[in-house]
Order: C-alpha cells, then structure tokens, then sequence
C-alpha cells in the first residue's frame, strides 16, 4: 500500500492508565507513553506510524486526557491542532470513540473511522495494512467491521468472535458475517470457545461509515447519541466548545463500545470480522510483558530499562528498572520486579492479573502519590 485509503480516518482512543502494569504505568505516563518493546518508540508513537500510510498523517485523530495532551503532542509532531479531542474525565470507549465519529461526520459526511487503541503491539504491517483495507472495503456496503486474532489460551480478558458465512464482497475476500460476539466471558466459557476452534479474540479494533456507527449507538443509547451529537455541533468552534464539554461530557454513560455497539450489532446481523494474520498483543499485563520481550521463551528473564542493573543466576520472569539500583535474582521462575523510584512492585507471571487489585487498594487508603 502506497498511498492512503480513500475515505478512511484513523482515530486512536489514548486513555486509560493501565493499572495492570502499575507502578510502570501510571495516571499521569500510561502504558501508551512508554516503550515496553524496546524498540525505540513508545506504543502511542508505533501506533501512529502503523497508521500512517493507510490513513494519511492529517487523517488521524487522537482523543486522549487533557493531563496527556502535552506528551501526545511531543511524540506525535504531525498531529494536526484540530484533531486533537480532549476528554475532561474518563468515560469509556463509547464515548471517545462516539465522538471522533459524530465531530468527522460533520466534516466528511461519507467518511469512514477506524480505532485502533493506543497501546497494543503488533507485528507484521503489510499484513496489518491488507486487513485494514478489507475492513474498509466491507465497511463500505454499512457494516461495522472487526478484525479477530487467532486465540492462543482461553483468556477472560478479551471478547470471542463467532463468525457465520463469507460475505462474499469484491475486494474483501475473507471477510466474515459475525454470528455473535461475547465480551468478556467467564472461564468455562473462554475455554468452550478454545476448544471449538470456531471463535476469534476482539482486538479492538472498529472500521465503520462514521454514520452507521453513530446510527448503532443511537439504537442501544439514544441519551449517549444525543450529548456526542450536541459536543459535535460545537467541537470545531473553539468559542463555543468549552461550556458545552462541561456540561455534557460528565453525564454521558460510561460503557464500552463493546456492549453498547458490537454485542448488539452482531446479534442484528450488522457485524463482520477480518480474521487477523499479524501478530498482535494487548499488552494486558506484566505476564503477556514478559513474555513479549523474552520471545515467547519461559526460561528466559526479560529486562527492560535503560540503566538496568540486574544479576540473574537460574532465574527467570521479567524485571522492569528505572531506578539503575543492582538488582540480584537467584532461582526464581517467573518472577515479576518493577522498580521504580517510588513504588517496588514484586510479584509472579501467574499473580499478575491482580496487579490491579493493589492499586484499587492504594486508591481506597488515599496514596494517590504513588498512582
């Protein structure tokens, strides 16, 4: 691909301060802000360069925190000012996704969205490139599109796609109509769904017409389309915008567009999967780190930080530094050590997941310092 795809419009919802990989991420440099491949670039900055030859650097769009805008616009110099769209508080992927599609509608009326999150690695571009532009050709004939990854293990993390039929569309061979799509199953289920070899992993990715997105939220959220319709009306006059964001924006219903858009729409017929060929992970938690960095390999111990200082004998996990102290490990498997300036997190790949569980702790006891 060598020249952008017409129509399209890329937006990368930038929030969320992944709790999962405190005290590396944090509320003020999330996960997107930081480079945990150790390639060079943090995830946002990836992200955007994946992008940029589908959709164009003046055709993508960036909604993000207010607290981030000054990191965003550091790493992504090509942004252009208007399509920076800032939320005042967090309200969910509906929201922010809702948005970037109801303020490019008003600009383009026949454009075409697609999100892709700010934190996710993936590996392999042409191929990526090849799904994307699927997506947008089936996209075309009012579909709202995904793209599913091959499952690896029966993870209650992700929503599970089930397809039905080829959809037959020129252009987008392989496309698939989707039978269902379950966000977030119980563990039973996730490994129901393995098992059966017929379900795909949600990515979280969305390519639609800008118009039947917003059309499907209407149908599940009228409230939640009628605020994005009135932020919109007014986005792009500066003078106006602001009275209107603090009114509207903190009444609209927190919910994922996974509930509010892509359950519904599967269940109606209205929902098609690109099955994915390109490596991708969500980079959920320091496990899936460990394992991104060591090559998939459990006997290897990961180590990322620029001033890292770590002795290793028979050890194996991943340590993450950035405080250049002598970190020494002896026979262990598995382990997970953060060490940053403030905060030493010590912990297990298998313990990983409830990471999450010590900063809602710190919340509650009021050490908003450390978050």
């Amino acid at each position: 691909m060598t020249t952008p795809l017409e129509r399209f419009y890329a937006v990368i919802p930038a929030g969320g301060i992944g709790s999962r990989l405190w005290p590396l991420s944090r509320a003020d440099a999330p996960k997107f802000l930081h480079d945990l491949t150790g390639s060079g670039s943090t995830l946002l900055r990836a992200t955007w360069d994946r992008l940029a030859p589908i959709a164009g650097d003046q055709r993508i769009m960036v909604v993000t925190g207010r607290a981030h805008r000054a990191a965003v616009e550091q790493q992504l110099p090509d942004l252009a000012d208007a399509n920076v769209v800032l939320e005042s508080e967090p309200r969910d992927s509906t929201a922010a996704i809702g948005l970037a599609a109801a303020i490019l509608v008003r600009r383009e009326p026949d454009v075409i969205v697609g999100s892709f999150a700010a934190d996710h690695v993936i590996r392999g571009d042409r191929l990526f490139r090849a799904a994307v532009a699927q997506a947008v050709t089936a996209a075309e004939e009012r579909y709202i599109v995904t793209i599913g990854i091959q499952p690896t293990e029966p993870a209650i993390g992700f929503g599970y796609i089930k397809s039905a039929h080829d959809l037959g569309i020129r252009g987008a061979e392989g496309v698939m109509l989707v039978d269902s799509f379950v966000e977030k199953p119980d563990l039973a289920t996730a490994k129901r769904y393995v098992s059966s070899g017929e379900h795909l992993w949600n990515a979280g990715m969305f390519i639609s017409r800008a118009d039947v997105l917003l059309e499907e939220i209407g149908r599940q959220k009228p409230e939640l389309l009628a605020g994005l319709l009135e932020l919109a009306a007014v986005w792009d006059d500066a003078a106006a915008r602001g009275p209107v964001v603090d009114r509207v924006w903190p009444a609209l219903e927190k919910i994922a567009i996974d509930y509010s858009v892509a359950e519904p729409a599967a269940a109606a017929g209205r929902m098609a999967v690109v099955p994915a060929h390109f490596d991708w992970d969500d980079v959920g938690d320091f496990a899936s780190l460990a394992k991104l960095n060591s090559g998939g390999r459990k006997s290897d111990l990961a180590i990322l930080g620029e001033n890292a200082r770590v002795l290793s004998d028979a050890s194996s996990g991943i340590v993450v530094s950035q405080t250049g102290r002598v970190i020494s490990l002896i026979g262990v498997q598995d382990i997970v050590v953060v060490d940053t300036p403030d905060a030493l997190l010590v912990t297990t790949s298998a313990n990983a997941q409830r990471v999450k569980s010590v900063v809602d702790a710190l919340k509650l006891s009021g050490r908003d310092d450390v978050l």
